[in-house]
């Protein structure tokens, strides 16, 4: 592993919360009023704390969900959904490129999966309407989220909301990328969909929001059913109470974030502006894949920008598909436009 340094062009910081001030603070502040910074044991032992349940009900407050469900990691989130929720009569569909622990919640579940073609929502519609056909008779799940992150492109949120309106389906969204910097107030992507009786919300706090963990955001008949059904949040010790504490005042800044979220937006631009000379085609988000295509190539090239002081990552199967190795530019604001600037001047002469 490559220790972090130099300018950040890999981290998921996207609003620069992470080493604010306001965030230590707001640790400061908890551990002051005597927030504990362990849990002591799984939420249905000892480890349910106050500030886990101020939390999801500000969680749920902002997003505009009926209830939310605090857990350890995104990851865990993910899993914790895809293998309690879909049960044995069920479908899941899931977009081929989802985030690898929707794969490990699948690992786990009931119900059968299949994967659909990236963003093809008739693809999609025509998996659900083979499966009804062969007497399919339960429930489909859709999963896909909301921005990719490793092409940094937009999946049609409302087509899938549609398609499962219009065939009787759950969506599971994948906000992890997107909450923070997109939507209204940083609520994300999917925002207006939220509230949805039909919709599971996963939703990181170790990245807009600057600190870790994740909320599932459900109607709380699902909520309930995960409490009480699913093992990963079962027998998994409570996440610290004093990280709840953080998330929550970073939901705060969140809310009223739109000055970050418009400079991030400049940032974005200036990006595809250098990098489009070099044949870079902009993603138009915070995330910018750089295309090298064989692997020892893009590591090579990895190395040598951070060697100029640059912290950029190569990527390479099995994280992405074979053929396909790339680096990874994550636009923050721990970066400005000069620094980018710099970059593209250093990317272009090792291309």
């Amino acid at each position: 592993m490559t220790l972090s340094s130099g300018c950040d062009f890999s981290s998921n910081d996207y609003l620069a919360l992470a080493g604010s001030a306001a965030l230590r603070s707001a640790a400061m502040d908890a551990l002051a009023r005597g927030v504990s910074p362990g849990s002591g044991g799984s939420r249905l032992l000892r480890g349910n704390c106050a500030e886990h349940l101020g939390l999801e009900t500000d969680a749920a407050r902002f997003f505009g969900s009926e209830s939310a469900l605090f857990v350890g990691s995104g990851f865990a989130a993910n899993s914790l959904v895809v293998s309690t929720l879909p049960q044995a009569s069920d479908l899941i569909l899931h977009d081929e490129l989802i985030h690898a622990s929707v794969h490990e919640g699948m690992r786990m579940a009931r119900a059968p999966c299949q994967k659909f073609a990236h963003n093809d929502v008739d693809a999609a519609a025509d998996a659900i309407a083979r499966w009804r056909a062969k007497g399919g008779c339960g429930t489909p799940w859709i999963a896909f989220e909301t921005l990719y992150s490793m092409d940094g492109d937009v999946a049609p949120v409302d087509d899938f909301a549609s398609l499962a309106e219009r065939t009787g389906a759950m969506l599971l969204i994948d906000e992890a990328h997107a909450v923070g910097v997109c939507g209204p107030k940083g609520r994300g992507l999917a925002a207006h969909l939220h509230g949805c009786e039909n919709v599971v919300t996963l939703v990181t706090c170790g990245k807009a929001l600057g600190c870790e963990g994740a909320l599932i955001l459900a109607p709380a008949v699902f909520r309930d059913f995960l409490v009480n059904r699913g093992r990963t949040f079962i027998f998994s010790t409570a996440p610290s109470p004093l990280i709840a504490a953080i998330v929550r005042e970073s939901l705060s800044i969140v809310a009223n974030a739109d000055e970050r979220r418009q400079r991030l937006r400049l940032i974005i631009e200036h990006a595809g502006e250098r990098l489009a000379p070099l044949g870079i085609i902009p993603s138009g988000t915070h995330i910018q894949p750089v295309p090298i295509g064989e692997d020892s190539r893009t590591m090579r090239i990895a190395e040598a920008l951070q060697a100029r002081g640059f912290d950029i990552r190569g990527i390479r199967p099995p994280t992405v598909p074979a053929g396909t190795a790339r680096l990874r530019i994550s636009l923050t604001l721990n970066i400005d436009e000069a620094a980018i600037s710099e970059f593209a001047i250093a990317l272009e002469d090792l291309l």
